[in-house]
């Protein structure tokens, strides 16, 4: 494009018409690429249809825009929005470097857009060429999504210090674009703000073929701005706490040679990378495998806060987010994900951002011991759902860093104590399962947990370990009567005698029959029921993964036929699972959104989760790293795919409309990547594997607790009377009308109990107690226990 650039006077006047604008929403969760800068800078930016879709700032769970395209017209009716009318490239210069090139080709233009973080302020740059025909013109197209809303902000297409600006501000956040030719000069030329949906820069060419309006200022409401930019540009996005200290990072921003800061943030990635391990982890991958891990490991680092050291989100992306503004659960830390994150970082070699994972969980664990369901970045908690895997997690990776020596010197003994205290006290049923959806006893929970009061014992005083490591043996050798259903008409039909549920109801610990009872699915709209006994899950697995039971055992095995019978798909480009049979957690049959209700569809992670599963069985997983990465797009592992025929947009084995990149995808795939290399699971503890060795031990004692009253106890077995203070119990043996009044004693944990021994049990058939605790409450309802005699 030869003809130079004259930029028009920034004529704009007035209040666009149109207030509000139509609802707002988010875009769509098919990003390209997630980058941020290495340095200072509090700057996230996701890129999906080959523009910036989404910009966090100041810290990671706060985005601040929808997005900001482009649209190249000749003002003579000719017009195309870049996002929806171009194909287009996208290029790093290395994989996991998140400095891309988008060139986007018309049959009458190119576009090309290189984008680059300011290492140091919070602002985004964007190096701008147009080539093509003579005329043709670019304009930049911007919606402010400021303080995480697409309401209330305003917005002014205006000169700042004889610069023309695009301005937005709501609340405490303020926004400005500006950009400047390669000599220095203003970039910005004509420009208007308008209302979406109605007086948006969208919209007047979708009217005019052209730019024809020129508003001044829009506001409050769902706004957008537009302004024509030079053929050859640089623009700079800033985010501050005002519009016009937004205004002076970009300009600051400006100042620089672009060329400059791309060098110096492509040092800064390459000189991570040389730190981490991932070329060790990559030893006899093929090439691609190798750019995934890469990227990999870049979209985990990416995830990561820069005001809370240690605080990863779940996803930069709002799945399903072009069909509201909710923005979902994506943006907030929970603890299973934030271990899942920390664990690969350590496996890439990260010590010191695995430490700050641990670090952050130690400061945000709530005083009883457990940590929420999920939680903005300073501690805030936003649902208030207990899931005891999230409180068992974290003991892991401090087991984890221990068993490398690379604590750091962090004390963790009195938040380990906590964290095992409300396991034995709240387990071994869970309010929720690790899909946030239903109250039982599940297999993955169950095993996050007895591997978390093994290896947390190790972290506690060799005095306090007792407990601890009673309970685990205790629901370990319970775990196949709490968690199979046997001689069903489901296992008759696939020729499987027994297997493992998805998860059985929280009476199974008390009822036998509890297991035929109907265990709810959510996220569906038409009703299903099923009893827990028809509910299959991949969730054993994890039972192989933490040194529970062998690969090779009997009731696993059998599982694993009817899991693969009923939740595997084949796509063309490799096996992927759901979650469970009549899951609801995706589009529609017929392509709609997610919507609260849907259709499940197949994970990638569990994909990885098979892997680990194949890899402790002696087989190789490599088949699994490639499914994973087939199923990823440029180099995003999204969180589930479409596993049905070609529909629309939607492809076998492609992305759907759910969260891309998932932070615990790529987490799995690194770790499945360093798995192999050592030839077990890498987040598999040692002391789990020292103590079981994949075989169900037998308990020397029952654990009674009220939050568990178990209701009989075996031959030879002692019965442990767990209690949360020091308490008199009242005792009665089979039919004796006098009863023994003991105290409990101290057993570790800040809990108490009184220990009956086999020996005093023995020859007995019923025992009856009752307790008072030391703050005077009444005596506690009568508890009954069978006894083997």
């Amino acid at each position: 494009m030869d003809t130079p650039w004259i930029p028009p006077p920034h004529a704009a006047a007035g209040h666009a018409p149109g207030a509000p604008g139509i609802a707002p929403s988010w875009t769509s969760s098919d990003k390209d690429l997630v980058g941020t800068a290495i340095g200072s800078s509090r700057l996230w930016f996701t890129l999906g249809h080959g523009i910036v879709n989404e910009i966090y700032c100041p810290r990671i769970d706060i985005p601040q825009i929808r997005d900001l395209g482009f649209i190249v017209a000749d003002d003579a009716g000719f017009w195309v929005e870049v996002k929806r009318g171009a194909d287009y490239t996208l290029a790093v210069p290395a994989p996991g470097v998140p400095l891309p090139t988008v060139v986007h080709r018309h049959p009458r233009f190119t576009l090309s857009l290189c984008f680059c973080p300011d290492a140091a302020r919070d602002v985004l740059l964007i190096d701008l060429a147009l080539d093509g025909e003579a005329g043709l013109r670019v304009y930049a197209l911007l919606a402010p999504h400021l303080g995480g809303t697409g309401g209330n902000n305003c917005a002014w297409a205006a000169t700042h210090l004889g610069q023309g600006v695009l301005w937005a501000e709501q609340g405490a956040f303020g926004m400005a674009l500006l950009a400047r030719t390669a000599d220095g000069e203003d970039a910005l030329g004509a420009a208007s703000a308008g209302y979406v949906g109605v007086s948006d820069g969208w919209q007047d060419f979708a009217a005019n073929g052209r730019m024809a309006w020129h508003y001044a200022a829009a506001g409050p409401g769902n706004v957008a701005l537009m302004a024509e930019v030079a053929p050859r540009a640089t623009l700079a996005l800033g985010l501050a706490t005002s519009m016009q200290a937004a205004a002076a990072l970009a300009r600051a921003a400006l100042m620089q040679p672009f060329s400059r800061m791309l060098e110096l943030q492509h040092a800064a990635w390459t000189g991570w990378h040389q730190g981490c391990h991932s070329a060790a982890l990559s030893a006899g991958l093929p090439d691609e495998l190798r750019a995934q891990l890469a990227c990999s490991a870049q979209v985990l680092k990416t995830h990561s806060d820069k005001t809370f050291l240690g605080a990863m989100v779940a996803s930069l992306s709002v799945p399903w987010g072009n069909h509201g503004e909710e923005r979902g659960g994506y943006h907030l830390v929970w603890p299973r994900d934030l271990v899942e994150s920390a664990q690969a970082l350590l496996a890439l070699g990260s010590v010191g951002e695995a430490q700050a994972v641990l670090g952050y969980l130690l400061a945000t664990q709530n005083a009883d011991g457990h940590w929420n369901q999920n939680q903005w970045l300073g501690g805030k908690p936003y649902w208030a759902g207990i899931q005891l895997d999230e409180t068992a997690f974290p003991v892991l990776l401090a087991a984890s860093l221990a068993e490398r020596d690379a604590l750091g010197g962090m004390v963790v003994a009195a938040s380990m104590r906590r964290a095992l205290a409300f396991l034995v006290q709240a387990g071994p049923a869970s309010p929720q399962d690790r899909w946030e959806e239903d109250a039982g006893v599940s297999p993955f929970t169950l095993a996050v947990c007895i591997a978390a009061l093994v290896a947390g014992a190790g972290l506690l005083p060799e005095a306090e370990r007792d407990l601890p490591l009673a309970v685990a043996d205790f629901w370990n050798a319970r775990l196949e009567d709490w968690c199979v259903a046997r001689g069903t008409a489901l296992g008759a039909r696939h020729g499987v005698p027994a297997y493992y549920v998805r998860e059985a109801p929280p009476d199974i610990l008390c009822d036998d029959y509890a297991m035929q009872r109907v265990l709810p699915i959510k996220n569906r709209g038409d009703g299903l029921r099923l009893a827990a006994d028809a509910q299959i899950a991949t969730d054993f697995l994890q039972l192989v993964r933490l040194g529970l039971r062998r690969a090779d055992d009997a009731l696993i095995v059998d599982t694993l036929a009817l899991a693969d019978a009923l939740l595997k798909t084949e796509t063309p480009l490799g096996p992927v699972w759901h979650r469970y049979n009549g899951d609801g957690y995706g589009e529609h049959d017929d392509g709609r959104a997610f919507d609260g209700a849907g259709r499940g569809r197949g994970w990638p992670l569990l994909s990885g989760e098979r892997g680990h599963y194949e890899l402790a069985a002696g087989r190789d997983a490599l088949p699994y790293l490639v499914a994973m990465n087939a199923m990823a797009s440029h180099g995003l592992i999204p969180e589930q795919i479409w596993d049905a025929p070609a529909l629309g947009r939607f492809r076998p084995g492609r992305p759907t409309g759910s969260a891309m990149p998932l932070a615990w995808a790529h987490a799995e795939f690194v770790k499945l990547a360093a798995s192999r290399i050592q030839g077990y699971p890498f987040d598999r503890p040692a002391a789990v594997w020292r103590r079981y060795g994949g075989e169900r031990p037998s308990a020397a004692a029952a654990i009674w607790t009220p939050g568990a009253p178990v209701r009989r106890v075996a031959q030879g077995q002692a019965l442990w009377i767990v209690l949360p203070e020091a308490a008199a119990v009242r005792l009665w043996l089979d039919d004796a009308s006098t009863p023994a009044d003991q105290a409990t004693v101290a057993c570790g944990l800040g809990l108490h109990g009184l220990w009956l021994d086999a020996a005093r049990l023995a020859g007995r058939s019923r025992l009856q107690f009752n307790w008072q605790g030391r703050r005077g409450l009444p005596m506690q309802e009568r508890a009954r226990v069978a006894l083997p005699g």
